[in-house]
């Protein structure tokens, strides 16, 4: 049965049958927290709880912590960026961890911003400390692997594209929503992690639908060996495993991507721009996203969270 956590201003938490029970423990960090089993598993077994509803809860990786994120590595959203999924790498982009915020608040879209979308994500929480050269297999990897989380790699496609890099578009505060929970996995819970599917809508129009299985090109397994090739990881670290297809963000047609191709960038940008800008799938002032992940049987269920955009 998995154990989630949960935060607050006040703590930590684990989730019971009846509610939330407090977990007596000094930890003010997630890595600190997940060294501290004893207590967690101590909360988890006691029979005093309050009503989740009474917590305002926060992101359950806290900050500072590396951020990394694996980029176009759904099949589905590979397809839907013009791409052909044999010929994508494992790529990683690093996000600011002064971008994470909670699961129930907003959005805010910076005034100089126009596109922004959306990309729910099964976020990797880290539970141990990973030298680089750490030998990682499949019989070892939940040993590296604490839990999971829901998270939303927020993007500013405006600032994004031009760039060519990622780490300015997708590090504005609260651009990582993150939680309600982290779910503590053991290593059969962990075997499922396939059969997780990703569900994402926008003021009740879903966008986002997809199980990890047949859609998800690099799993965690790779992930880790090919990040412990060059640094290290540590506990409370949390890595974000892409989304699949369904963003506002798409490729434009092939004849229209070739005669951009052939224009100066400014140009092509310029035109480019023009006409996302007609694109009513981006955010918009006022609007609410809700992203879950959990199998369909219910029996790993990272939960629900939800946030309201508004621009500053």
């Amino acid at each position: 049965m998995t154990t989630s956590v949960l935060r607050t201003t006040d703590g930590w938490w684990v989730q019971t049958p009846t509610g939330a029970a407090e977990i007596a423990t000094a930890a003010t960090s997630t890595g600190e927290l997940l060294a501290d089993r004893a207590a967690i598993e101590t909360a988890a077994a006691s029979e005093a709880s309050v009503a989740v509803d009474e917590l305002t809860l926060l992101s359950p990786v806290t900050s500072p912590c590396r951020v990394i994120a694996q980029m176009t590595n759904f099949e589905s959203h590979v397809r839907d960026s013009g791409m052909d999924p044999k010929t994508v790498p494992l790529t990683f982009f690093r996000k600011s961890s002064a971008s994470i915020t909670g699961p129930f608040g907003e959005i805010l879209r910076p005034p100089h911003v126009g596109l922004l979308d959306y990309e729910v994500e099964i976020g990797l929480v880290i539970g141990r400390a990973i030298p680089v050269g750490t030998a990682i297999t499949d019989t070892n990897l939940a040993d590296y692997i604490a839990g999971l989380t829901i998270t939303n790699d927020v993007s500013a496609r405006d600032i994004q594209l031009p760039q060519t890099q990622f780490y300015e578009a997708k590090s504005y505060p609260t651009f990582t929503p993150v939680g309600p929970a982290l779910v503590l996995l053991d290593p059969a819970e962990l075997a499922r992690f396939g059969d997780l599917r990703l569900r994402l809508s926008v003021s009740g129009e879903e966008r986002q639908n997809s199980i990890v299985d047949g859609d998800m090109l690099y799993r965690p397994l790779q992930a880790l060996q090919a990040l412990t090739r060059f640094q290290s990881l540590a506990a409370g670290d949390l890595i974000l495993t892409g989304t699949p297809a369904g963003t506002a963000l798409t490729a434009p047609p092939k004849p229209i991507e070739m005669i951009g191709n052939l224009l100066p960038p400014a140009v092509k940008w310029k035109a480019f721009f023009a006409r996302q800008a007609k694109n009513q799938k981006y955010l918009q002032h006022g609007d609410v996203i809700e992203a879950s992940v959990a199998t369909d049987d219910g029996s790993l269920d990272l939960g629900t969270q939800r946030l309201a955009v508004r621009h500053t």
